[in-house]
């Protein structure tokens, strides 16, 4: 058994299955370096992740797959799943085996879970595109904090930089302590460093731009009356808007309660 261990990059990942395939390992297993745990019965070897390499092996794949197919492993990288790793070599391994469709092969458990990890991924996206609020900063920066169970930062960046594109903003990943800054024409990643505080709240009060809170409370009270009581139906809002997304939603924050029960309003 050989453990090649990666720096935890998509790139890199990448770089392991192509060294995997080199060295012609018929009992591989990749693992992200900061996961390692040292075993005396496995030859270790470290994976120097090389664009190159990456690149042959992701357009060796894209001669096999869809591109719902490719859509799926990156989001199997992004799900943070502990057998992500050992799930994508095993599907290259099938892919690169044959010139069938393994994809459609559901009958596979590799090629199911695959699948299934997609699936989750992009309803998680699509939740986030849709209840993403923004608070504007005292320097015009639109501010917004997420915490999603997936790393779908990189699959929602494309949304917002095309529906505002006309403006500066950033997202911010609270759990994974990244985000992604929008200057108007392109898109990088940043890093905060929060010594001290809740990183999980709202920017504070003196750093919003000072109509900030007139903004909010106009849309809460605008929320609050177009709501019709006679016709509210909390078990189908939480089905279409899950609980655990209130906290992201201006209009949840005064008005409604926690799921256990109490007033809406």
């Amino acid at each position: 058994m050989i453990h090649f261990l990666y720096d935890g990059s998509f790139e890199g990942l990448l770089t392991a299955v192509f060294d995997v395939y080199d060295r012609k390992a018929a009992e591989a297993q990749i693992i992200a370096q900061d996961r390692y745990q040292s075993d005396a019965f496995a030859e270790r070897a470290e994976v120097v992740t090389d664009d190159n390499k990456a690149n042959r092996v992701w357009r060796g794949l894209q001669k096999k797959l869809s591109v719902g197919g490719l859509s799926n492993l990156f989001s199997l990288y992004l799900s943070e799943r502990p057998d992500r790793e050992d799930l994508l070599l095993a599907f290259c391994r099938m892919a690169f085996a044959t010139d069938e469709k393994v994809e459609e092969n559901f009958s596979s458990p590799v090629v199911l879970q695959i699948a299934q990890t997609g699936k989750q991924l992009h309803r998680e996206k699509h939740r986030f595109e849709a209840f993403v609020r923004f608070v504007q900063l005292a320097d015009g920066t639109y501010f917004a904090t997420i915490d999603p169970d997936f790393d779908v930062l990189p699959l929602i960046t494309p949304h917002f930089a095309d529906r505002y594109a006309g403006q500066i903003w950033i997202i911010y990943d609270t759990r994974r302590r990244y985000g992604i800054h929008y200057d108007g024409q392109t898109v990088q990643e940043v890093r905060f460093d929060f010594r001290s505080g809740n990183q999980q709240s709202l920017p504070a009060a003196e750093t919003q731009a000072p109509a900030e809170e007139l903004y909010q409370q106009l849309w809460r009270v605008y929320f609050r009356s177009v709501n019709i009581p006679a016709r509210r139906n909390l078990k189908l809002h939480r089905q279409h808007v899950p609980v655990r997304y209130w906290k992201y939603l201006t209009e949840k924050r005064s008005f409604f309660s926690d799921e256990k029960g109490g007033s809406l309003f």
